[in-house]
């Protein structure tokens, strides 16, 4: 983007700083209007006929614009997070949970969302609470980074319990 002297268009349409149209000015002209209002001369479309510029503060506008770009960069890394699956068994061994653990833990602190689940296998849809306490169980291993979203349901097989990052205190 082109600001002040940097401009190398004769004529161009003039944009005051509240927006209005001043016309169709010579360089020149345009330069001393900026300077008389306090603001920059900015070539906003160089390419159009006759080229457009505008009165405006320049270094507002570059600040915007970044401010801009910081909440798109921000809006994306929300949209693109993910959701891990981490598979239990009612019967699970403590090393075998506590690794579990310890791996959903790194997740949620990169600000992933967890899914912990458990499909019974057998006789043991007879004992489906014991896999509920497993699923609460893994869930108070991770309190300290994580909260409950969703509570285990038992869908068919399967009982699933789902876990956000904690929000900032």
């Amino acid at each position: 983007m082109y600001i002040n002297e940097q401009i190398r268009v004769a004529e161009m349409m003039v944009i005051g700083p509240n927006g209005e149209k001043l016309g169709i000015k010579k360089k020149q002209d345009a330069l001393t209007l900026a300077n008389y209002a306090g603001f920059d001369l900015v070539l906003i479309s160089p390419t159009s006929v006759p080229a457009v510029a505008k009165i405006m503060d320049y270094n507002k506008y570059k600040y915007e614009m970044q401010k801009k770009n910081k909440e798109n960069i921000k809006k994306q890394k929300e949209a693109n997070l993910e959701m891990k699956e981490y598979r239990l068994s009612v019967a699970i061994d403590v090393h075998d949970f506590n690794t579990r653990v310890k791996n959903a833990k790194d997740y949620l602190v990169k600000g992933h969302r967890i899914k912990g689940s458990i499909r019974f296998r057998g006789r043991e849809m007879a004992h489906t609470y014991l896999g509920k306490e497993v699923l609460l169980r893994f869930a108070e291993a991770l309190s300290d980074c994580s909260d409950i979203e969703k509570a285990p349901v038992l869908d068919g097989k399967n009982m699933a319990i789902f876990l956000s990052p904690q929000k900032d205190k």
